[in-house]
């Protein structure tokens, strides 16, 4: 199978979103799936997937991009915050100071609205941040419903941010690995909130959880997350 990474969904601006081509793979695998990122996918070319139900690889051509597989997923998410203090929350964001990747299709500043997500992860308590969502019409599927990758690509980013805080200066990160579990769906205009919590730290290895809860507060998708820290210029 063939697919292909619009320049929409870029993460740094020659690579892919993380959450996205996490989640582009993981669909074809049921139940929670661990996606672990081999290297920055590309934008814009033909990749193929190879899946036999069980695992699934995403390839420029002999190239190794990402591998999933079935797992387990053991992050339980807090109580998120109402949609109105998810908006106050979003106020604070760090990255409207400084942003390394302000094209991100989830969390970059310089993203207009209705193209990239703006999910804007700001301090909201005990070291979770939260962020407002409304999905746009544009990201929605022929059937009218948000696909799997977009929602994964929701719950990336905001992991991100609650592993930094609100440290100076900020390390830039590259999303690893992302384990999540989608249980429901978004609908367009719908008013849903995220949020991201951080769960420890391992040398360059930074740990975090993410969810995302639909406007009736019910949890569509969480993820557990490995994030890589890098040096400046790497």
């Amino acid at each position: 199978m063939s697919v292909l990474i619009d320049a929409r969904y870029c993460g740094p601006p020659t690579s892919a979103n993380g959450g996205y081509s996490c989640g582009l793979l993981a669909q074809h695998l049921p139940g929670a799936v661990e996606v672990t990122l081999k290297s920055p996918p590309p934008l814009g070319v033909a990749l193929s997937v190879e899946s036999d139900g069980r695992a699934a690889r995403l390839l420029h051509g002999p190239q190794l991009i990402a591998e999933a597989r079935s797992a387990a997923l053991d992050a339980v998410p807090p109580s998120p915050p109402s949609f109105d203090a998810a908006v106050a929350a979003a106020a604070h964001y760090a990255g409207f100071s400084g942003h390394d990747y302000p094209t991100c299709f989830t969390c970059g500043p310089a993203r207009a609205a209705h193209d990239g997500l703006r999910i804007f992860s700001g301090a909201w308590r005990n070291g979770i941040v939260a962020a407002p969502w409304v999905a746009d019409a544009t990201l929605a599927d022929a059937q009218g419903r948000l696909p799997p990758p977009v929602l994964w690509a929701a719950m990336d980013c905001p992991g991100y941010w609650a592993v930094v805080g609100t440290a100076q200066p900020r390390p830039p990160m590259l999303l690893g690995r992302m384990t999540a579990q989608v249980v429901g769906g978004v609908e367009v205009g719908e008013r849903c909130v995220v949020i991201g919590w951080p769960l420890g730290v391992d040398g360059r290895k930074y740990f975090a959880g993410t969810a995302l809860f639909g406007a009736d507060g019910r949890c569509v998708g969480r993820s557990r997350q490995v994030w890589i820290a890098l040096k400046r210029g790497e």
